[in-house]
């Protein structure tokens, strides 16, 4: 139990930062979602999850944190975590919400709060994909180094913050320099061949919510790629490679 309270708290922290949606509870019966809310109060004191709504199994509901997810029982006293999977189909019933939710925490935090590079002019955006990345690692730097790669085939990048040493490390400061920048593209582009930067660490930024948010949708290194469908792919993936992925992930929506 101290185990899943602990978990729980993380999660709870990047949620409030994220200001979610009022709690959807539409489906479901007001003296059950009085028990599941009575049971999350004693391990998450006045805090309310963002949704709660039946599953296709009787008597376990779906309880959303964010891009969190777990089931309680009717009665509130048993808490599951992990997938429901339905064997007729072989479909996976949570991933998919998952995915769902991770997108729309990406997107809270909005392109003005990130640093975005977009294909030239001319060329369609195909699709976004979302990059947690750390200023000095390597495979992060070699993504990099092939940005007009990416940009040519149609896929725009959009960096977050998540350097891997923590706050206060030498690749955070360079984080916050880099966004403290007046021009952000240049900074990163700087920092990522490994030159030095000059310029201020100390103006208002994002890298704080950016690795908060890396940690709530599963990120553990770097560079770590949010799909435009909510797949999380850890590490480097070549343009040519990852163009093939995009493609045949949107043939299958």
């Amino acid at each position: 139990m101290k185990k899943i309270l602990s978990r729980s708290l993380v999660y709870l922290i990047v949620m409030i930062s994220l200001a979610s949606a009022p709690l959807q509870a539409a489906e479901v019966d007001a003296k059950i979602l009085q028990n599941i809310e009575k049971s999350l109060d004693l391990l998450l004191p006045g805090i309310k999850p963002d949704s709660v709504l039946k599953t296709p199994v009787a008597g376990i509901y779906e309880v959303m944190f964010g891009p969190k997810v777990v089931y309680m029982s009717e009665d509130g006293r048993f808490l599951i975590q992990g997938s429901i999977v339905d064997l007729q189909t072989r479909e996976n019933l949570t991933e998919p919400r998952v995915m769902e939710a991770k997108i729309q925490a990406i997107e809270s935090v909005g392109n003005d709060n990130m640093v975005v590079y977009s294909p030239s002019q001319g060329t369609a955006v195909k699709h976004r994909v979302n990059v947690f990345t750390d200023i000095d690692c390597g495979y992060c730097r070699k993504l990099h180094e092939q940005m007009d790669e990416y940009n040519k085939m149609g896929i725009e990048i959009r960096y977050l913050f998540f350097p891997r040493a923590g706050k206060g490390s030498e690749s955070y400061r360079k984080a916050v320099q880099v966004w403290c920048a007046d021009d952000k593209r240049a900074a990163m582009d700087i920092a990522k061949s490994g030159a030095a930067l000059t310029g201020k660490d100390d103006c208002e930024n994002p890298v704080d919510d950016h690795m908060m948010l890396g940690s709530l949708v599963g990120v553990s290194g770097t560079p770590a790629l949010v799909l435009d469908d909510g797949q999380l792919v850890p590490g480097y993936v070549p343009p040519d490679r990852l163009i093939k992925v995009l493609d045949a992930r949107q043939k299958t929506k």
